[in-house]
């Protein structure tokens, strides 16, 4: 099977016609500043702009560039950001968009009022000051330089909204529509579908291309493979598995185009520092020597969405560990009968006896859970280890790990941008999402060291230090497989470029249908 990417220089985008995708999950509410899921993303970010976003046509997801933001300058001391706004952006009311509604937005995401939540405003804590000296001008002072925080303006969940709405009422969001992107609302249908109508007094002029979109809401993984099948659905863009791509190739032909990328999500396995034999670290390293990876990458990947081997970002993407420093790591090294012998050493000098049993918790949830539970539970059995799985309720299963009623768990990871800050931030000892329950001074120092860090260089050089002492010294975490992100779509969809993240190109103004 062939895979083919996007020809977006050879193909000269035509206006008209609408897109239909299919959604797995209908949104809670309609504001992103409060939500988490792609349920709310995908049918909703048409309708907005950011202040800056990620590059449409990059593929790692890691390349801010202007969205209202025209241009912007940083100070000598990395603590001072100022962007200049575009001209002439209109709200879908027809009112002008201006700094004051940047800061507004802003201002709900950092200090959320009393009633509102905001699920980011931790990612913020670098931010002294807010400030808009003009009405296109705004100003961000922060109170140390910060790696990560251009990128993180980028974030898709980051609608700028109206000021005077949100003044009146902090919660009007929830349940309305009103932003300055390419697609004005159409209706919501509860159950049924989401529609976007073409915004004509887009500020970005000749686009969107599309006249309009359609969002159905399909729960069902095989009526979604369906839709596509049956062309009643362009495309799904969270994500089908390896069989899926097999059958819509197969019936489909060249009538499907097939993008594929690593997807930043993985699957880790928590080991529960409190509780005995996982409080000591040679245990843990046992636990991860077990694993050959690079075999279940081969067989894994024909029927779960993993694939990649990596550390802890996302291979091809700017911070991601290379290949030699990475097999040089407790379970990452190609010759798997020494790593099982010294996991058998470890356990023999931790007291751990041949055969000991321990339970597994593991999330209900097919892909990629099943299969990486199966395996891991196959890996330990290769050193001598008796593993019970036990498979908790998807819903209840965050309060499990959130209580600590485990002795290993699987763990998660999903990010909306390929960037250190927001991926390793779990393991920080104040983390809430550290359910391991170590407390490691190290490794919160590294941490602070790699976000201040104000060259690239000296930034891989603490992230390195920080992965070795995670994922080889100390053990704290296991890292299974990298997810693998697999999009057949419609051969007639054009202008839209795959990423790491399901979350990132979403506006769809770049996006056309070919005849």
């Amino acid at each position: 099977m062939a895979l083919v990417w996007p020809a977006m220089a050879q193909d000269k985008p035509r206006s008209g016609g609408e897109l239909i995708f299919a959604v797995p999950s209908e949104p809670p509410s309609y504001d992103a500043h409060q939500e988490e899921t792609f349920g709310v993303i995908h049918p909703v970010a048409p309708h907005y702009n950011t202040l800056l976003r990620t590059d449409p046509t990059d593929k790692t997801g890691t390349k801010p560039i202007g969205d209202l933001a025209e241009s912007w300058t940083i100070s000598s001391d990395q603590k001072t950001y100022t962007f200049k706004l575009r001209h002439g952006v209109k709200f879908h009311d027809g009112s002008d968009m201006t700094s004051k509604d940047v800061k507004a937005s802003y201002d709900k995401i950092l200090k959320p009022p009393a009633g509102v939540k905001s699920l980011r405003a931790a990612a913020y804590g670098s931010v002294e000051s807010i400030e808009t000296p003009d009405a296109h001008t705004i100003v961000f002072k922060l109170k140390w330089p910060e790696s990560s925080f251009l990128l993180n303006l980028a974030s898709p969940w980051n609608f700028i909204y109206k000021a005077d709405i949100l003044s009146k009422d902090p919660h009007w969001y929830e349940k309305n529509i009103m932003g300055t992107g390419p697609f004005v609302f159409g209706e919501h249908v509860r159950g049924s579908h989401w529609v976007g109508k073409k915004n004509p007094n887009y500020w970005n002029k000749g686009k969107p291309y599309l006249d309009s979109y359609r969002a159905l809401f399909i729960k069902s993984s095989s009526a979604q493979v369906a839709a596509v099948r049956g062309e009643r659905a362009h495309i799904q863009f969270r994500g089908f598995t390896p069989a899926d791509r097999e059958s819509l190739v197969k019936a489909l032909g060249d009538k499907i185009t097939v993008q594929e990328s690593p997807w930043d999500c993985v699957l880790m396995v928590a080991m529960h520092h409190e509780k005995k034999p996982f409080d000591d670290k040679r245990v843990r390293r046992a636990l991860s020597l077990a694993l050959d990876r690079y075999t279940a990458s081969k067989n894994l990947s024909r029927i779960a969405i993993v694939q990649d081997v990596a550390g802890i970002q996302v291979p091809g993407t700017p911070w991601a560990t290379p290949p030699e420093e990475l097999e040089k790591l407790a379970g990452y090294g190609r010759d798997i009968k020494a790593a099982r012998a010294e996991a058998r050493k470890l356990l023999k000098e931790a007291g751990v006896p041949e055969g000991f049993s321990f339970t597994f918790k593991n999330r209900g949830i097919p892909q990629p859970y099943e299969p990486l539970g199966i395996w891991l539970i196959d890996q330990w059995k290769q050193i001598g280890l008796n593993v019970k799985q036990e498979i908790v309720e998807a819903s209840a299963y965050y309060s499990t790990l959130k209580r600590g009623d485990f002795e290993t768990a699987m763990d998660f990871q999903c990010g909306f941008i390929v960037e250190p800050d927001l991926d390793i931030a779990r393991f920080l000892a104040a983390s809430d999402a550290n359910y391991g329950k170590h407390k490691d001074k190290v490794m919160d120092e590294l941490y602070l060291k790699q976000a201040r860090a104000t060259s690239p260089e000296e930034r891989r050089k603490y992230l390195r230090q920080f992965e070795k002492r995670l994922l080889d010294e100390e053990v704290h975490s296991i890292y299974t497989l990298q997810w693998h992100r697999i999009i057949p779509h419609s051969a007639k969809v054009k202008g839209w470029t795959i990423t790491p993240s399901h979350y990132l190109n979403q506006q769809l103004d770049t996006v056309w249908l070919a005849q």
